[in-house]
């Protein structure tokens, strides 16, 4: 565990580092989509557009359907605390966190199969054909993208001897020629793949739509107004952010703070806000240019990434 562990110093950068990504989630949400719009020639409602529609839910009253119970009313906060605990323990800004200890590869994993499946008994609480529908193909392809995140993380583990997710980026720190082995290439192209399915991206999902043939995550929450839905919504900003800024973290962890210095702290949030912005400008020009894939190609899609997964774990033994 660190040395700054319980320090006032590392307490803080546990704090920016929430504050950092709450803040810039949904901007960075409203930037792809401002990409989108540019690209398809439209002038777009602007980057901070998510933030207003956030306020604007917030100071509604949330409504929920008839014979909905507990599960209905809890899944947004399970889901948004669930995210929050992923964002406070992984290391995007500094390594320097007294939370070090549950900063696992297997406990974010965990967490992140939490906040979906808490979604997914919320859909099917609903007892509506869409939610059912959405829970469902929800599940399904978590079932088929967790694995993948395991397997991804765990090929990179090897050569540090440990799935704390701030060792792996040390390792690739201490030693920056293996971010061009087979390893990381084959556990990079994995992972890439399975944010799409797990941020609800194209070719996996739509996020812009609501057609019912081919919602996925918007079928989980289509019964949500007011106060929930501006929760649900926060929680998705922040798992696309996350996820962009795992990818970006683990494989190019360069400018990462190492210390809990202000000045490095300053830079490392500059830096770390450039990657993700970089990665999410860059997901958004690709979705203009795809399609959407049919639900029962999606298997086949997280299947061969699942297959760079084993073959990025198999590469860690028979490289290292």
């Amino acid at each position: 565990m660190s040395a700054y562990s319980f320090s006032a110093a590392g307490i803080g950068v546990v704090l920016l580092q929430l504050l950092f990504v709450v803040a810039g989630a949904p901007l960075l949400v409203g930037l792809m989509r401002q990409i989108r719009t540019r690209l398809e020639g439209r002038a777009g409602p602007g980057v901070g557009q998510p933030w207003r529609d956030l306020r604007k839910l917030a100071s509604k009253e949330s409504i929920r359907p008839h014979g909905t119970s507990w599960v209905f009313v809890t899944a947004p906060l399970v889901l948004l605390s669930s995210t929050l605990v992923i964002v406070a323990v992984c290391p995007f800004i500094s390594t320097v966190s007294p939370m070090d200890g549950v900063a696992d590869l297997f406990a974010v994993v965990s967490l992140l199969l939490l906040g979906t499946v808490a979604l997914a008994l919320a859909g099917l609480d609903t007892g509506t054909a869409f939610g059912g529908m959405g829970a469902s193909r929800g599940v399904t392809i978590a079932a088929l993208a967790e694995p993948t995140i395991l397997l991804a993380g765990f090929a990179l583990s090897t050569r540090v001897g440990s799935s704390n997710l701030a060792d792996i980026v040390e390792g690739t720190l201490h030693v920056p020629t293996q971010i061009f082995s087979p390893v990381s290439l084959l556990a990079a192209v994995a992972l890439a793949v399975v944010i799409l399915a797990e941020a609800g991206r194209l070719p996996i999902d739509n996020p812009s739509t609501h057609l019912e043939v081919t919602m996925i995550h918007e079928a989980m929450a289509l019964e949500y107004a007011g106060r929930d839905l501006a929760i649900v919504e926060l929680a998705s900003a922040l798992r696309l952010t996350l996820l962009l800024g795992l990818l970006a973290n683990l494989f190019v962890p360069w400018g990462i703070a190492t210390e809990a210095t202000p000045l490095a702290l300053l830079g490392s949030s500059a830096v770390f806000a450039l990657k993700v912005t970089a990665l999410g400008a860059l997901l958004a020009t690709g979705e203009v240019f795809m399609a959407k894939l049919r639900l029962f190609r999606v298997p086949e899609l997280l299947a061969g990434s699942f297959l760079f997964g084993v073959l990025a774990v198999s590469a860690s033994f028979f490289l290292a």
